[in-house]
């Protein structure tokens, strides 16, 4: 964060002509000092005592000097100064998370199925994201896509969707479309997501990336294609497997004919998977093998490095409330210095003098 001291101007200048009252007090204040002295030297040359006597710089002084400090301090305070900042940061992220729900996902290989497995490592990804200025979108993929929510910035959208089909993929088993995994046609989705979101509020400088979670179990569609067209719009595809290299049965649907299909084994396929994230430009990862967290943090800090583009924000910063608060401090460092009782009244005086001036100063 920088501050441009050469943007420094009040909003309210006209309440500076009350610093007189102040720069008056202030010689008068002076004058004092020098009539102080004057009697300490004559004292000090015409009293005889057997042990030296001791005068403090300012004696009670010292507070009337804190008192008129802090005055100009609230009176400049009233006049509303104000300085530009100019914070630069990295450019935020849009994230599409495209989610496999094809039948291979309800194997039981990783406890408690992959699916439910897929849905606690989103979650974790969600909790690690910061989400100031941090987009995502979600887009469930089997031989179909099935776009599930938009662009967004509102974690609440996602922790919906999480809640809601927590336990099962929406694609079931019964219908022939779930026995498919169609990369290309998710990949496809996922920029159709972020060309929508571009139509309704315009180009952002976000870096984009895809966030794929599978088990790489039967591959289709035309997925050279489809990377070739995220490679295009500079957006790298991040693999997440789960799964284990055994595998598991996948549960069969039950038949209308009572008849009983030949179990089908799913395995985790790393081998597409890395080529996948190899071709893509990104990275793979492998649900297991390091805590989510972990998984989650570098597949954001990879999105987020490929980001060109930073960010230069300007606002203007409101001294009011930081001069109010050093004329508190002097106030009650005026306050340390006092002895006499009417020193202690003019203190009281004072701070309701500045109370009235916070209540009745326009917000």
């Amino acid at each position: 964060m920088n501050i441009d001291f050469s943007t420094f101007r009040f909003a309210q200048p006209l309440y500076l002509w009350l610093l007189i009252v102040p720069a008056t007090l202030l010689v008068l204040w002076f004058w004092q000092v020098f009539r102080r002295r004057a009697d300490v030297r004559r004292c000090m040359r015409e009293r005889l005592l057997p042990v030296r006597e001791h005068y403090n710089l300012l004696g009670d002084l010292a507070f009337w000097l804190c008192l008129i400090i802090a005055t100009s301090l609230c009176i400049a305070a009233l006049a509303r100064p104000v300085v530009r900042l100019s914070l630069v940061r990295n450019s935020s992220a849009d994230i599409i998370i495209l989610q496999d729900g094809s039948a291979s996902m309800y194997v039981r290989d990783v406890a408690p199925d992959r699916w439910q497995r897929s849905v606690r490592f989103l979650r974790v990804f969600a909790d690690a994201l910061s989400w100031k200025g941090d987009r995502i979108a979600l887009a469930l993929f089997a031989h179909l896509a099935a776009p599930q929510m938009r662009l967004t910035s509102d974690p609440n959208a996602l922790f919906f969707f999480l809640d809601h089909l927590g336990e099962r993929s929406p694609f079931r088993l019964q219908e022939d479309t779930t026995w498919d995994t169609n990369i290309e046609e998710g990949l496809y989705w996922g920029l159709k997501l972020v060309e929508g979101s571009e139509a309704l509020f315009g180009k952002s400088n976000n870096a984009k990336a895809f966030v794929v979670i599978s088990d790489g179990q039967a591959w289709s569609g035309q997925v050279a294609n489809a990377l070739a067209t995220a490679r295009e719009r500079r957006a790298p595809v991040f693999v997440v497997g789960v799964g284990t290299p055994a595998g598991g049965v996948i549960p069969e649907p039950v038949r209308f004919d009572g008849s009983t299909p030949p179990p089908t084994h799913s395995v985790l396929d790393r081998t597409s998977l890395r080529e996948i994230a190899r071709a893509g430009g990104g990275e793979y990862f492998e649900l297991g093998r390091e805590s989510d967290r972990d998984i989650a943090f570098k597949i954001i800090a990879g999105v987020k490095r490929g980001a060109e583009v930073k960010q230069q924000v300007e606002s203007f910063e409101d001294l009011y409330w930081r001069l109010l608060f050093a004329a508190a401090v002097v106030l009650c460092v005026g306050a340390l210095l006092l002895k006499g009782t009417t020193e202690l009244w003019w203190q009281v005086a004072a701070v309701l003098t500045a109370a009235l001036i916070l209540v009745s100063v326009p917000r």
